[in-house]
């Protein structure tokens, strides 16, 4: 146990330690002619584990750092038309998919903050193979059809040999995703780590029907975009964003203990499953850790949304008619350059 005195110095040698660390920062702290303002998209609400990128990089100074001030925005689903709407509008940056674009959005993917998919597909006790979905309530959360949970639930179907009239698809919240599957009211949906390691928890015989970055290797998660007039306009001030949030993804890895209270006041998860989930999602490579932006994933994403009738057949994006990657390039520059962490380098 420690003494009074002791005890004393050791309080005393804190604050000094923090005052010098605080007057290193400031002193390293670029002096900024202005703060710059920007929207920045978080496609739930409250954010899964995965989308709390923005957060962390709030939280720890890093848009600060970059003369970045930055409003984080709150839609439900990434593919929303709300969400859709502030991109078309360049009031936000926001989570843009192949399919917005190939539809006539204006807008370029600017850096692959998620590339692989992070959800299990999960569902009701006895179901344990694809066409035992025929018949089933499956999630729609998040926008109905056209939703990523739509989306999640046909692929099921269709590996089972059923047409998406074969279930009933139920719209909802976001929020109601986990306690929709452990109160049986939807027998499918796909869930972030958190939420797996919490419905097992709370419901043991549920089962996973598959994990999704298994399933489709190569599909598009989640990027960053932005309106072709937004980036014309901001294009150092959308650099030096993507920056922080660079060293923000670096930082999950490389010093999760530091992220981990930040998380579990963001996503009011237990910290238990934020803990879970980082470390799946840091395993599975799941955070890019560089531009996050590749030609092949492109390439299987768009040719997975024609097939599915997402994107009309003939009109084929290119990567490049996709992505704007010069602006991911800048800002990884500006983080430090391309780094391999934990054998991961997205």
């Amino acid at each position: 146990m420690l003494t009074p005195s002791r005890a004393i110095l050791g309080s005393a040698l804190v604050t000094v330690w923090a005052l010098g660390a605080s007057q290193a920062a400031a002193q390293t702290a670029p002096a900024c002619k202005e703060m710059r303002k920007i929207n920045v998209g978080v496609s739930v609400a409250p954010p899964n584990v995965v989308h709390t990128t923005p957060y962390v990089a709030r939280e720890l100074g890093l848009f600060k750092k970059y003369c970045v001030d930055a409003n984080i925005m709150q839609f439900e689903g990434g593919s929303s038309a709300t969400s859709m709407a502030a991109v078309a509008q360049g009031t936000a940056i926001a989570n843009v998919t192949d399919v917005a674009i190939g539809r006539g959005i204006k807008a370029k993917q600017v850096w692959g903050f998620a590339p692989r998919l992070p959800q299990s597909y999960v569902v009701a006790p006895g179901i344990t193979k694809p066409e035992e979905l025929k018949g089933k309530r499956l999630s729609a959360s998040g926008g109905g059809v056209g939703s990523f949970n739509w989306r999640m639930g046909r692929f099921f179907l269709v590996k089972g040999g059923l047409k998406v009239e074969d279930a009933n698809f139920i719209s909802q919240g976001l929020a109601g995703r986990l306690p929709g599957l452990v109160t049986n009211q939807i027998d499918g949906v796909a869930l972030h780590p958190e939420d797996v390691y919490l419905a097992k928890k709370q419901r043991p015989d549920v089962n996973i029907l598959g994990v999704l970055a298994n399933e489709m290797p190569d599909i598009m998660f989640n990027a960053y975009g932005a309106s072709e007039a937004f980036i014309a306009k901001n294009r150092d001030t959308l650099i030096d964003t993507i920056a922080a949030m660079i060293e923000a993804n670096r930082t999950m890895y490389e010093a999760p203990e530091k992220v981990l209270p930040i998380i579990v006041k963001e996503t009011g998860k237990d910290r238990e499953a934020v803990e879970f989930a980082m470390g799946d999602l840091t395993k599975n490579c799941v955070w890019s850790i560089n531009t996050g932006l590749d030609p092949k994933r492109s390439a299987a994403t768009i040719e997975e949304s024609v097939r599915n009738g997402d994107i009309e057949a003939g009109k084929n994006l290119t990567h490049e008619q996709l992505v704007d990657l010069s602006i991911a390039d800048a800002a990884v520059k500006k983080a430090g350059g391309v780094k391999t962490i934990k054998g991961c380098s997205n």
